[in-house]
């Protein structure tokens, strides 16, 4: 339930156990097979992996970059979810596609966290092939903005200024 989110705000363990929590309730509604957070630093045009619940596989840690692509113009700077329901949109979009495809994953949803007109990082999640749509967006971003004081923290902790 989505009052463990709340619970896990006051926790001092911060910003794990936000996401922990945040992980435990997507994976409920809608579920997923991966679950992995972002964090957006402008400045150094880059995100960095702050959370993964298959860290074997996707380490806390890992940075892109982000570019000028179609998904980044879509997610990162216009602040729009992005589904992708096949192996084919995730390859199309991601470089780590056989990665994503070897843990059973083909279908992805990528929902960003706003504030104050930019994005601070995004929730992604993926599952099976056709697995999302348009009827997860309103609860995914829901619980996505719970994530924001977790993601907050990380920016101000682990980027310079811009």
């Amino acid at each position: 339930m989505i009052e463990a989110v709340f619970a896990a705000q006051a926790e001092p363990e911060q910003p794990g156990a936000t996401f922990r929590a945040i992980d435990a309730e997507l994976a409920v509604d809608p579920g997923h097979i991966l679950f992995t957070v972002l964090v957006h630093h402008p400045v150094l045009r880059q995100s960095e992996r702050y959370y993964s619940n298959q860290p074997d596989a996707y380490p806390v840690g890992g940075r892109k970059p982000v570019t000028d692509s179609v998904w980044m113009q879509q997610v990162i700077q216009g602040g729009r979810p992005y589904i992708g329901r096949t192996r084919e949109e995730i390859a199309a979009n991601f470089a780590d596609h056989a990665l994503i495809h070897s843990l059973g994953c083909d279908s992805i949803l990528n929902m960003p966290v706003r504030w104050r007109g930019q994005t601070i990082g995004t929730l992604n999640l993926c599952h099976r092939a056709g697995f999302y749509d348009e009827e997860h967006l309103p609860r995914v971003r829901l619980i996505a903005q719970l994530a924001l004081p977790a993601l907050l923290m990380v920016s101000r902790m682990h980027f310079p200024a811009g």
